[in-house]
């Protein structure tokens, strides 16, 4: 039989997760330099979980660094907003060539951070203050950004920082997300109670732009993006985000919108 592959080269950017992934998949198509807001949701309140489960300190410290990782390579310091992405080759067609980042800040690539924030805190371990207390301040300096660019209705736009752009529109997912991150937030003590008033101005955002009732009585959610990736052929420019399709009831608004309703009900209990 053929000798096996040789094992993929190591990723270079953080020694971070996606080293473990490469090495589990040894794959040439799986992709070792780039970060995304989106995995973060994917991957880490579930590497914390299993680390929890098996007393393995070090997947939890693992995941919590990712998050730290994230941050140092998406946030922008002006605004606090994250870029959706950063390729640390700089060579992707959305990657500006001195820093690697994606040129914009879409809703649900930080919605799924937001999100990611509130969730690993429910496995991690309230005696485990040190990996905590990074986590708790990410959340506390996110918030502030976050009602910084809410919008009046109480939503938030597809491109978070150009309500003013023709062709912008204010977007569903995104908005329950970070409805569900405030509330809970707020709900679990880490966030203080001068964020409700922003968390009801979302919730009330999130029934009057986007839920609506048809001629039959039934409920639908509307103003989803369908998708916004930025794999190959997508270069992150504002007319790719206003080009991607708009849809409704798509599982990736309606779930968030459940979870960010639950957590508004216990608000307001």
């Amino acid at each position: 039989p053929p000798p096996p592959p040789p094992p993929p080269p190591p990723f270079q950017a953080e020694d971070g997760i996606r080293d473990l992934v490469l090495s589990l998949v040894g794959s040439e198509m799986c992709i070792r330099d780039r970060l995304w807001l989106d995995g973060v949701y994917m991957g880490m309140p579930f590497l914390a979980a299993i680390g929890v489960m098996e007393g393995d300190r070090e997947k939890q410290e693992e995941a919590v660094k990712e998050y730290s990782i994230t941050r140092a390579h998406l946030r922008d310091a002006e605004t606090g907003l994250y870029y959706h992405a950063w390729d640390e080759a700089k060579v992707q067609e959305w990657a500006d060539p001195e820093n690697g980042r994606s040129p914009h800040f879409w809703g649900r690539g930080l919605g799924w951070y937001a999100m990611a924030l509130v969730d690993i805190l429910d496995v991690i371990p309230v005696e485990e203050t040190e990996l905590r207390e990074p986590l708790l301040a990410i959340i506390t300096e996110l918030a502030e950004s976050l009602v910084n660019v809410q919008d009046d209705t109480g939503a938030w736009f597809q491109v978070m920082d150009m309500p003013d752009e023709p062709g912008n529109y204010l977007e569903a997912s995104g908005s329950a997300m970070f409805t569900y991150f405030l509330a809970k937030a707020i709900n679990k003590g880490y966030l203080p109670d001068a964020y409700r008033g922003a968390t009801e101005r979302a919730y009330r955002g999130l029934v009057d732009e986007f839920v609506s009732i048809d001629a039959e009585g039934a409920y639908h959610l509307t103003n989803i993006c369908a998708t916004a990736g930025l794999g190959y052929g997508r270069d992150g420019s504002f007319r790719y985000y206003m080009s991607e399709k708009v849809v409704n009831n798509d599982p990736k608004g309606l779930a968030p919108a459940i979870m960010a309703m639950l957590q508004v009900s216990e608000l307001m209990d």
